[in-house]
C-alpha cells in the first residue's frame, strides 16, 4: 500500500537538510514495511494511502521513526491522533504518547492515554481510555485492546449516555460491568459480570447482556418495557421482544402479564419494492370478558401497481365488542375492511372498492345494518373544443348489502345504484371584475331495492340541471398594509325531474357549510336530489393584517321554490328558505386561533353548532372544542347532544412537559373520560407516566382506570440524540 509522510513545519537553516534526508529514509521504511489493511471482517481499506502528517519527523538508527508534535495518522476510515508516535521497523508496531484520539468512520471515538498499536492500527492496547459512540454514549475503562480491526475489548467498564460534569458525581444511570466487548461488524455491544446503577445505587445484575450500539438501527432483542396498572386488568408489565427477521421484515413479540389476563401482542411487519403490510394483533386469557380467550386482528397495506394504479386494503376484527377499550387497542365503535384500487392522474381519476363493516354498538345489530358495501368511480375531465370551458364525464356504481332475510320496513334491504354524469362548466370574467360561472348537465340514475316490501323493484330516471353562479370580489388596501376582501355569492340553479319512489339508503346524514352553500344539491348521494329552482346567495369577508392578525367571516341562505321534506329536522335546510349559516376563523401572531359555525333559524334558535379555540406557543400547545345538536329522530338522535372537550400540554421546564385532555357531556352533566400525562426526557433517558379514567358505563362496557409507567434509557440503537435536552454543566 503507498505511504505518503507530510511535514506541518519546515525546520530552518542546516536542520532541513537532515529533515529532507529523514523523510527520504522514512519513506524508504514504510514502502518496505506497508500498514496493513483491515481484513474482510471490518471496513475494506485495501488500496487506501496511510498518511502520516507531523510537526517534526526524526530516523533513530535504521528501524525508529518518530514523529513529534500534533501527529496524526491516517488509514482508510481510521484516524489516529497523538502527542508523539514511535514507529518500530522490527516490530512493525507503534507506541503512542497522549493525549491520543482514535477515530473510527467518523462515528466511533476513542480517547486515551497512552498505547500501543501495530502499523495497520488494528491491534494493540490503549491505557486509561474511553470511547464515545455516535456522540451519544461514552464508556470509560482503564484499559482497551483492539483485536483484528473488528473487535475492541474494554475492562473495568463504566458505560452511561448522561453528561458527567463532576467525576466524584455519579450519572444518573451507568452499567458497569467487568469487561466489554464492542463488535464493530455487527455493531453489538456484550457486557461480562454487568451491573445497572441508578445514581450509583446497584439495582440489576446480569452475568451476560447484549445492546445494540448507537450506529444500528435494527437489531434483535428486548425493547423498553412498560408497567400498566388499570381497574380491569390489575397491575402488570409489557415486555416487547423485536426479531429482526430480516432488512425488509420484523416481528414484534410483546408478553402481557397481570394478575387479570395473560396476554400475547404480535406486530409484523414486512417492505416490498412497491408497498409494505403491517399486521397487529393479540389474544388474551381472562376473566373479564364474555369468554376467557379473546382476541383481535388488525392489519393493513399499501402497493403500487402498474400504470399509476395503487392496492390498498385492511383487515379489522375483534372477538367482542369490548375488548378493544378494555385493552386500549382502538376507541373505534365500527370496524371496517375494505380493499380498493385507486388511480389518480391530472385529468383522470378511478376507484373500485369492496369494503365491510362491523358495529360494536350495542344499540345496533350488523344484521339489519349495511354490512358489506361496494363502490366504483370514475372520472374524466377534458376541455371541448366547440364549447370550451371544462367537461366532466362520471359513473359511480354503490351496492349496500344486509345480512338480514326480513323485507319487513326495509330491515333486511339490500340496494344497488349506478348513476352516468355528464357536465360542462365555464368561466368568464365580467365588467368591475364580477366572476361568473355557468354550469350544466345531465345524469342518469338506475336503482334496484331488494328485500323490502315499502319500494318497488327497478327505478331509473334521467335528471337535467343547470346553474349561473356569479362572485365579485372586492378588495381594499390601507397605508398600514392591511387587506380586506370582502366578496358577495349567488348562485341560481334548477334541477329536473321530480323524486322516485325509492328508499334513502345514502343521504341519511346531511351537513350544510360554506362548502356546499354555492352547490346543486346538499344531499351526500345521488338517492336523494334537490329538485326544482334553487337559489343561494351569501357574502365572504377576509381581513389580514401585517402583523399576523388575519380573520375571515361567511354568512350563506338557500332558497327553493319547493320545500324539500327529505331533509331532517336538524339539517338546517327544511322548509322553502333554509337556516342561517354562520362562519368565521380568526388567527393572531401569539398563536391564537378561533373557529366556528352555526345554524341560525329564524327564531335565533341554534340546530347545530361547534367551535374550536387553540393556542400554540413555543412550550405551550391548548385546544377546546364544544359541539351542540339538536334532538332530532331522523337521525336516531332523540336527545339533544352537548359537549366540550380541552386537550393539551405544557413544557413547565426544560426536561419536562406535562399534558391533559377531557371530553365532558354536557347534556348528560357527566365527564366522558380524562387524562393526565407527565414526562421527563434528557440526554439519556426518558420517562413517561400517565393516568387515564373511563367514566362512561353500558351492557358490555365498564368505567375503567389506567395508569402507564415507562422508563427508556438512551444510546442504545438509533435512538437518536437531542441537543435540546442534553443538561448543562454549572460552572
Amino acid at each position: 500500500m503507498p505511504v505518503s509522510i507530510r511535514r506541518r513545519a519546515t525546520v530552518c537553516c542546516g536542520a532541513g537538510l537532515a529533515v529532507l534526508l529523514a523523510a527520504v529514509v522514512c519513506l524508504v521504511v514504510f514502502l518496505a514495511h506497508p500498514l496493513r489493511a483491515q481484513d474482510g471482517q471490518a471496513a475494506d481499506t485495501s488500496g487506501a494511502p496511510a498518511l502520516l502528517v507531523a510537526d517534526s519527523l526524526r530516523l533513530e538508527g535504521r528501524d525508529l521513526l518518530i514523529a513529534e508534535g500534533n501527529v496524526e495518522a491516517i488509514t482508510g476510515t481510521t484516524r489516529l491522533k497523538a502527542s508523539k508516535i514511535i514507529y518500530d521497523r522490527n516490530t512493525d508496531s507503534l507506541t503512542l504518547e497522549g493525549p491520543i484520539t482514535l477515530v473510527e468512520n467518523e462515528q466511533i471515538v476513542v480517547l486515551a492515554e497512552s498505547g500501543s498499536l501495530d502499523a495497520g492500527l488494528e491491534n494493540g492496547l490503549l491505557q486509561g481510555a474511553r470511547m464515545v459512540m455516535n456522540q451519544q454514549l461514552q464508556l470509560a475503562a482503564n484499559r482497551i485492546d483492539r483485536v483484528g480491526g473488528r473487535y475492541t475489548q474494554l475492562y473495568k467498564t463504566a458505560a452511561t449516555s448522561c453528561r458527567i460534569c463532576e467525576s466524584d458525581s455519579p450519572p444518573l444511570w451507568q452499567i458497569r460491568a467487568k469487561r466489554v466487548v464492542h463488535d464493530q461488524l455487527e455493531q453489538q455491544l456484550y457486557f461480562d459480570n454487568a451491573q445497572l446503577r441508578v445514581l450509583g445505587v446497584p439495582v440489576l445484575w446480569f452475568p451476560r447482556l447484549r445492546l445494540p450500539d448507537p450506529t444500528l438501527d435494527r437489531a434483535t432483542g428486548f425493547l423498553i418495557p412498560q408497567l400498566r396498572q388499570t381497574s380491569l386488568l390489575g397491575t402488570g408489565v409489557k415486555i416487547p421482544y423485536f426479531v429482526a427477521l430480516s432488512d425488509h421484515r420484523d416481528l414484534t413479540l410483546t408478553p402481557y402479564l397481570s394478575p387479570q389476563t395473560r396476554t400475547l401482542e404480535l406486530r409484523y411487519r414486512q417492505a416490498f419494492r412497491r408497498g409494505s403490510i403491517e399486521i397487529n394483533t393479540a389474544v388474551s386469557d381472562d376473566e373479564i370478558g364474555p369468554s376467557s380467550r379473546r382476541a383481535y386482528l388488525f392489519g393493513s397495506g399499501n402497493f403500487e401497481l402498474p400504470r399509476d394504479f395503487r392496492l390498498t386494503f385492511d383487515i379489522e376484527m375483534t372477538s367482542d365488542d369490548a375488548y378493544l377499550l378494555d385493552y386500549d387497542y382502538s376507541g373505534k365503535e365500527r370496524l371496517d375492511s375494505g380493499i380498493a384500487i385507486t388511480r389518480t392522474r391530472r385529468d383522470e381519476y378511478a376507484n373500485v372498492s369492496l369494503t365491510s363493516y362491523e358495529t360494536l354498538r350495542a344499540t345496533e345489530s350488523n344484521a339489519t345494518l349495511p354490512t358489506v358495501i361496494g363502490d366504483l368511480t370514475y372520472e374524466r375531465r377534458f376541455v371541448p373544443g366547440l364549447l370550451g370551458g371544462e367537461m366532466r364525464l362520471g359513473l359511480d356504481a354503490n351496492a349496500r348489502y344486509r345480512s338480514s332475510d326480513d323485507p319487513t320496513d326495509g330491515i333486511g334491504r339490500d340496494v344497488s345504484r349506478i348513476t352516468a354524469d355528464m357536465l360542462w362548466q365555464r368561466n368568464w370574467s365580467l365588467a368591475y371584475g364580477v366572476q361568473a360561472q355557468m354550469l350544466g348537465g345531465l345524469s342518469i340514475d338506475a336503482f334496484r331495492t331488494r328485500q323490502d316490501d315499502t319500494f318497488a323493484g327497478d327505478v331509473a330516471e334521467i335528471v337535467p340541471q343547470t346553474a349561473v353562479t356569479l362572485r365579485w370580489p372586492l378588495v381594499k388596501s390601507t397605508a398600514g398594509g392591511v387587506t380586506q376582501i370582502l366578496e358577495p355569492v349567488a348562485m341560481v340553479g334548477w334541477t329536473g325531474g321530480t323524486r322516485r319512489d325509492i328508499p334513502n339508503d345514502e343521504s341519511t346524514r346531511v351537513e350544510f357549510d360554506e362548502g356546499n352553500l354555492l352547490s346543486l344539491s346538499r344531499f351526500p348521494a345521488p338517492d336523494r336530489r334537490e329538485r326544482g329552482v334553487t337559489a343561494a346567495y351569501g357574502v365572504n369577508w377576509m381581513r389580514s393584517a401585517p402583523g399576523g392578525l388575519e380573520t375571515s367571516l361567511s354568512a350563506g341562505q338557500v332558497w327553493r321554490d319547493i320545500a324539500d321534506n327529505d331533509f331532517s329536522d336538524s339539517s338546517g335546510l327544511t322548509g322553502q328558505t333554509s337556516d342561517l349559516l354562520l362562519a368565521g376563523q380568526i388567527k393572531n401572531p401569539f398563536g391564537l386561533s378561533l373557529g366556528a359555525r352555526s345554524l341560525f333559524d329564524e327564531d335565533l334558535n341554534v340546530a347545530k353548532a361547534e367551535a374550536r379555540l387553540g393556542l400554540t406557543r413555543r412550550d405551550l400547545s391548548v385546544g377546546a372544542s364544544y359541539i351542540w345538536l339538536d334532538s332530532d329522530p331522523d337521525e336516531e338522535r332523540y336527545d339533544a347532544q352537548s359537549e366540550w372537550s380541552i386537550d393539551g400540554s405544557y413544557s413547565f421546564a426544560r426536561h419536562w412537559t406535562g399534558s391533559a385532555n377531557m371530553r365532558y357531556d354536557v347534556a348528560r352533566d357527566r365527564a366522558t373520560n380524562a387524562g393526565l400525562g407527565l414526562r421527563y426526557q434528557n440526554e439519556c433517558v426518558n420517562v413517561n407516566l400517565s393516568l387515564s379514567r373511563r367514566f362512561t358505563s353500558s351492557d358490555i362496557l365498564q368505567p375503567s382506570t389506567d395508569i402507564g409507567f415507562t422508563i427508556g434509557i438512551r444510546g442504545f440503537g438509533l435512538s437518536g440524540a437531542d441537543s435540546r435536552y442534553t443538561r448543562t454543566c454549572r460552572n
